[in-house]
């Protein structure tokens, strides 16, 4: 094995950035403790920007994108897993300033590789993949603060990306009463078969005159968007409300007072699953293997590396839904 298949994200001498398939030598990847063949790999949204040379993201390039790989493992030199065994690796500095999982081999330290748990394969880890472990830790983090499906209405801000398709399944699954907030009309019906029990529109939602306050409306929230909507969505929630953020796509910053902290105790929980320890991750991991099993098929779209690039410039055109997974 002197060459490997892989996205390579480059600057042209224009100043443009380019993604395209390319074979590259394997000595490209160095020399970490855990050497795996991908099986399956998946597109978030950081892999968009990434691709699109966002220096926020990836500092330096050339560069492998991806920041999902499920497969096998070649080698590990610390003996800790064996030639075969099945592996997951999300998150940490994969597909960001180290070289990821849109390629047919990774070379990774072992303190960032999971084995599969019972009950999932490669595939269906990457149907997952960060966005089901970012819905995951979400969703431990409402059960945390003692959200229960007797608490009231729990809204998930864009719900038809790959977390928020996830979360609507998952809350669904454990018999919360799903608001799913969705700009795409055409999508409604999906969301709703997942377990939304309704429809919500962003511009509806922010359509009011801005308050201090608004009537106590939700008991909890996952929120992808933040902005103004996370501050609406403070401001209307259940004495005690819970908000899981796990997003800014469409602000960083929250101007507002302290009055829904302070007169209806409301709590707002940050959720970043690539810097999560590992054993955050593996009970996350193991729960969406078992109890927190959903049907995956209906979330998620295969496709080829071939295609990726493609995909990855309607992630940022605002043209995707879902979860991509893509098999290498």
């Amino acid at each position: 094995m002197d060459t490997f298949q892989a996205l390579w994200t480059a600057e042209s001498s224009e100043g443009g950035f380019t993604t395209s398939i390319q074979s590259l030598p394997i000595e490209i990847l160095g020399n970490q403790e855990v050497l795996i063949r991908v099986s399956y790999s998946s597109l978030n949204f950081k892999d968009a920007l990434s691709a699109s040379g966002h220096r926020g993201i990836t500092r330096d390039f050339p560069h492998i994108p991806g920041i999902d790989a499920a497969g096998v493992v070649v080698s590990d030199q610390r003996g800790i897993f064996h030639p075969g065994d099945e592996v997951i690796v999300t998150g940490f500095d994969q597909g960001m300033n180290s070289h990821g999982g849109l390629s047919e081999y990774i070379s990774v330290p072992g303190d960032w590789v999971i084995a599969v748990p019972s009950g999932l394969t490669v595939r269906s880890a990457m149907q997952l993949g960060t966005a089901g472990l970012t819905a995951g830790l979400a969703i431990q983090a409402l059960l945390a603060n003692g959200l229960s499906p007797n608490s009231g209405e729990i809204l998930v801000t864009g719900a038809t990306g790959g977390v928020g398709m996830i979360a609507v399944a998952l809350l669904a699954k454990l018999q919360f009463n799903v608001v799913a907030m969705c700009g795409k009309p055409e999508l409604d019906q999906k969301l709703m078969e997942l377990g939304a029990k309704r429809i919500v529109r962003r511009q509806e939602f922010l359509a009011e005159k801005p308050r201090a306050l608004y009537p106590m409306q939700f008991a909890g929230a996952i929120d992808v968007l933040g902005g103004d909507v996370l501050v609406k969505l403070l401001k209307s929630l259940h004495y005690d409300g819970v908000v899981a953020a796990c997003g800014m796509a469409s602000g960083v910053d929250l101007p507002l007072q302290v009055y829904p902290f302070i007169l209806r105790g409301a709590r707002l929980i940050g959720i970043y699953s690539a810097d999560a320890p590992l054993t955050r991750k593996q009970e996350i991991w193991q729960l969406l293997a078992s109890e927190w099993a959903i049907p995956l098929e209906s979330l998620s779209n295969e496709i080829s590396l071939e295609e990726a690039p493609k995909i990855l410039d309607d992630f940022l055109a605002n043209r995707s839904f879902g979860r991509y997974v893509v098999k290498i």
